[in-house]
């Protein structure tokens, strides 16, 4: 383990960030910007260590790991995420090790989480919705949910949780907006959607989900609470892939996935398998309200065409593009 001393005019504070995926490494790099000491936790391998940032790798579920990993923390941030076919045997026991890591560090715990303990929304979905999973992995939720918060009651380690929907950005290989989206959409194939296109759905941006997590770590009356990180208002899957596709200057069309097509294709792929009871969220309106954070914090979502401008820049670099000479519904100044 590298304790290396800070470097001269940065922060004496730790910060511990599980998990090097699509979020951990954004929630890094805005740590070091801050001036933290950052230690980036992975499974697998070690991440490439520049000024601030260290890395180590093991199983956080053996819980002298976890307390080696988390020493001398200020805060834990829990990123981590195993894919969908292991949350039955994972889920529970990494979020176990952050939590004994970060009570044995006598750090703040900050967990990133989803919706899918809500259940099928009748409406915006709040931090206080009644918890109504209808799979296995809302359940799943509940219980990671209950976890968290009994080690905040007992005194074990203060928590706050950040809740995020559907990811949307740059670099998520894992989500909608993934390597499929783009290579389908420049083939001018048809983009794919789980449920109906045309049902608002809210997709929380990737930088925003970062953000939020270190704005509830800087803030003490974050902790004990669940929050809704910053999320644009919600509209259509079609919308919002044409926006981006007028970005790249591509035609964008997009197709809804038969549910029998779905379940066909997850007997040979595990993740889709597991996807399949996860498609209800595009059948309904799935919205989420994100007043409280906004409220509590001042902190706002990124606007969606700000985000949109973003994510075509990084997407033209990634896949060659060329720059559209006209980009309508995209200022001039954002492109």
């Amino acid at each position: 383990m590298n304790n290396a001393s800070p470097a001269p005019g940065s922060s004496s504070q730790l910060h511990v960030v599980l998990g090097a995926g699509q979020i951990g490494p954004r929630v890094a790099d805005l740590l070091l910007a801050r001036g933290h000491r950052v230690r980036l936790v992975q499974r697998t391998r070690r991440a490439p260590e520049r000024p601030g940032l260290t890395s180590v790798c093991g199983d956080i579920t053996d819980l002298a790991f976890a307390e080696e990993a988390t020493r001398g923390a200020s805060v834990v941030y829990d990123c981590m995420n195993p894919p969908y076919h292991l949350w039955p045997t994972q889920l529970l026991p990494i979020a176990r090790g952050a939590v004994h890591g970060a009570s044995k560090a006598g750090a703040k715990l900050v967990a990133l989480d989803c919706l899918y303990m809500y259940g099928v929304p009748d409406g915006p979905m709040r931090e206080d919705s009644p918890r109504r999973p209808c799979s296995k992995k809302g359940a799943l939720r509940v219980d990671l949910e209950e976890m968290r918060l009994a080690a905040q009651r007992r005194g074990d380690v203060r928590v706050a949780i950040g809740r995020a929907s559907d990811f949307f950005g740059a670099n998520v290989p894992l989500s909608a907006w993934g390597e499929r989206f783009y290579t389908r959409a420049l083939a001018g194939k048809s983009v794919e959607c789980m449920g109906d296109p045309d049902m608002p759905h809210s997709y929380t941006y990737v930088e925003d989900v970062a953000r939020g997590l270190v704005t509830l770590g800087d803030r003490e009356e974050a902790m004990g609470h669940i929050w809704h990180l910053p999320t644009a208002p919600a509209e259509s899957t079609r919308a919002l892939a044409r926006r981006l596709g007028r970005a790249l200057g591509v035609e964008v069309k997009v197709a809804r996935v038969p549910r029998l097509a779905l379940r066909a294709v997850g007997l040979f792929s595990p993740f889709v398998r597991e996807a399949v009871e996860m498609a209800y969220q595009w059948d309904v309106p799935y919205v989420i309200d994100d007043a409280r954070f906004r409220e509590t914090f001042g902190v706002s979502a990124t606007p969606v065409e700000r985000q949109v401008a973003d994510v075509a820049t990084w997407a033209r670099s990634r896949y060659k593009l060329a720059v559209p000479s006209a980009a309508p519904g995209i200022p001039a100044g954002a492109r």
